[in-house]
């Protein structure tokens, strides 16, 4: 790999990064906010996700993996839309099973739970988005 290509590397990188740090941060909050509303975590978590889901869709494609070479005249790529869709349905499976498990069954707090559960969904999310939707 030449100096540019691993240059360009970690800057996607950096850039995905970053992206899901906002991700993460709207997930929190719609998370946290409808929560301490008195939402089940269970209703809150596929609300929280499915915001920071759109936003990640919205800036990866835009700013982390520019691919207009891809996508139509229109700069839209429908399968990548059904792949990226279908990785993070499954992620939000994994995390309400990761949450139920935490939660009721050893008892850990619900925003903690969150936390751990946030760890595993992120490196999932990661190689989902890079390998096979972008």
């Amino acid at each position: 790999m030449s100096d540019n290509n691993r240059r360009a590397a970690f800057i996607q990188f950096l850039k995905f990064n970053a992206v899901g740090l906002l991700n993460t941060l709207i997930d929190f909050a719609v998370f946290t906010l409808l929560h301490s509303l008195g939402m089940m975590y269970g209703l809150a978590q596929v609300f929280s996700y499915s915001a920071g889901t759109a936003n990640s869709f919205i800036l990866n494609k835009k700013v982390t993996f520019r691919d207009s070479n891809r996508s139509g005249k229109n700069g839209f790529d429908r399968i990548q839309l059904l792949k990226f869709i279908i990785l993070n349905l499954t992620v939000l499976v994994i995390s309400l099973l990761l949450m139920h498990v935490l939660t009721d069954r050893f008892g850990v707090q619900v925003l903690l739970s969150k936390v751990l559960v946030t760890f595993v969904t992120v490196v999932i999310n990661f190689f989902g988005s890079r390998k096979w939707v972008f």
